[in-house]
């Protein structure tokens, strides 16, 4: 994907969603917030505000994704979080409507078991623009994937 096609897919994911989900491996661990995507003045870099409760911890982020990687066809990805930490991902625009994340064990520690793993991340955008869906997995081997979380994103006004 080029440059320009990839800056023009970050405005599917521009807006406020509440974010309802919960970790696959304990679904009595829910995931509640808001996630806010804006365009940065200009258009070249997309601010996502995380905001929301795994189980009982605040997880607050800011996250800034846009600088583009033509060999990868994707952004970098780095969030800064209520802890200090900060994680890098990539970002890839993929099929119409379906964003890829991936990234070290480091994103999200509030959720985490093992910081070593690697993990990914599908996000599909409903048709009507108005819900999303996110199914994070992670791997210790790069190989094989076990399923993370499980996250819904309904459009907020």
């Amino acid at each position: 994907m080029d440059f320009h096609t990839a800056h023009a897919r970050m405005t599917e994911i521009v807006g406020r969603w509440r974010t309802e989900g919960h970790l696959v491996d304990d679904p009595t661990t829910l995931i509640r917030g808001t996630d806010t995507y804006r365009l940065l003045a200009g258009g070249h870099f997309l601010i996502h505000e995380v905001d929301v409760t795994v189980g009982d911890v605040p997880v607050i982020a800011i996250e800034v994704i846009g600088e583009f990687d033509p060999a990868h066809g994707s952004f970098v990805a780095r969030a800064f979080d209520n802890d200090g930490a900060v994680t890098v991902m990539r970002a890839a625009p993929d099929e119409p409507n379906v964003w890829r994340f991936t990234g070290g064990g480091d994103v999200a520690p509030a959720a985490q078991t093992d910081a070593t793993e690697a993990v990914r991340s599908t996000l599909r955008i409903a048709e009507d623009g108005q819900r999303m869906h996110a199914r994070w997995e992670r791997s210790s081997d790069g190989d094989s994937w076990r399923p993370w979380m499980d996250i819904g994103f309904t459009r907020l006004p």
